[in-house]
């Protein structure tokens, strides 16, 4: 007889488990004095380690990057993908930076060139894997570098082409420059015409 009420359970209402219908009493007592149901992971969590749980479970972690609480369930997603601060490496010059510079640096940085050594034209990195697919078969990114090897110039060897026309911007910056250096080459004649008025 006592087989059978070993075998038979009971759930209990504070914990949500099925027990053995002998040690239901002694359980719920135990359980319902001692345990507590943690509000957001359903998990039974001893009452004296309810501010533990939560500390180590569910509160809100600071990124020490970027400052912005996230919730913890998602802290390892903030950390390696979201957080605009996180260290990221540029695929054309290998320099970490964070991730929230990473486009405005590798615009940069893709356009600058680098001689081909297989056809002996200067390429920008950002276009270099198609070059080496389109010219000279090479799928797999092994074609050498100028970076890796920099033969001595030989007479004749191709230069870098002509820069293309300047940008409006870079105009504007030549013409506020030059302004300034009028301006201040102005003013150091006016100074000496002041001075020798008033020696005279």
């Amino acid at each position: 007889m006592e087989i059978a009420s070993e075998l038979t359970t009971k759930l209990c209402s504070h914990c949500e488990r099925e027990i053995p219908t002998s040690n239901a009493d002694l359980h719920y007592a135990h359980c319902s004095r001692n345990l507590k149901k943690c509000a957001l992971c359903g998990e039974m969590v001893p009452k004296k380690h309810e501010d533990e749980h939560y500390n180590e479970t569910h509160a809100p972690v600071e990124c020490s990057l970027c400052s912005h609480t996230v919730e913890r369930e998602l802290w390892s997603l903030h950390k390696g993908e979201k957080c605009p601060q996180r260290m990221i490496t540029c695929e054309y010059c290998e320099f970490p930076l964070p991730a929230v510079d990473l486009f405005k640096h590798q615009e940069i940085c893709g356009n600058r060139t680098e001689l081909c050594q297989s056809c002996n034209k200067y390429v920008r990195l950002r276009e270099r894997v198609n070059h080496d697919i389109q010219f000279h078969g090479d799928s797999d990114g092994t074609a050498e570098s100028s970076r890796n090897a920099r033969p001595e110039r030989e007479e004749g060897a191709r230069r870098r082409p002509a820069r293309a026309r300047d940008s409006p911007q870079k105009r504007i910056l030549l013409t506020i420059a030059v302004t300034g250096i009028a301006v201040l080459v102005g003013s150091v004649f006016l100074q000496r015409r002041v001075d020798s008025n008033q020696q005279q």
